[in-house]
């Protein structure tokens, strides 16, 4: 178990870029896979990024593979989301989450979450 703490969210112009910051408690941060969603009004969670705990995987879906990058740096208990090419379709709330020890993309492994951080993309 960990507490998570999201920030960075904010309003931004269609092409413009946000980077998204996650602090994480607890003592085995550096084994936690962590990963972003983003949720919209009357929609599910989805999944977009995931790292490993050592950064050295990662894994994007579709829509957002090019534009944003996920890493993290374990020193400073933190994982990030610098999202490029921003695009009004990006607009939702931002959430970070930990699934421990277990590296997955499905949201159903993750049982630690952030409170989320609201992105505005206006055209």
């Amino acid at each position: 178990q960990v507490q998570l703490v999201a920030s960075g969210g904010g309003l931004v112009q269609a092409g413009g870029s946000l980077r998204l910051s996650c602090t994480a408690s607890g003592r085995t941060f550096s084994i936690n896979t962590m990963a972003w969603f983003r949720q919209v009004p009357g929609k599910e969670r989805e999944f977009l990024a995931v790292i490993s705990g050592n950064g050295a995987i990662t894994y994007y879906v579709d829509s957002v593979r090019g534009r944003f990058t996920i890493s993290r740096d374990n020193a400073k208990n933190t994982v990030y989301l610098q999202m490029n090419s921003l695009k009004p379709e990006d607009t939702a709330d931002y959430y970070c989450g930990s699934s421990g020890n277990y590296y997955s993309t499905d949201i159903k492994y993750f049982s630690s979450w952030g409170q989320g951080t609201h992105v505005t993309v206006s055209s």
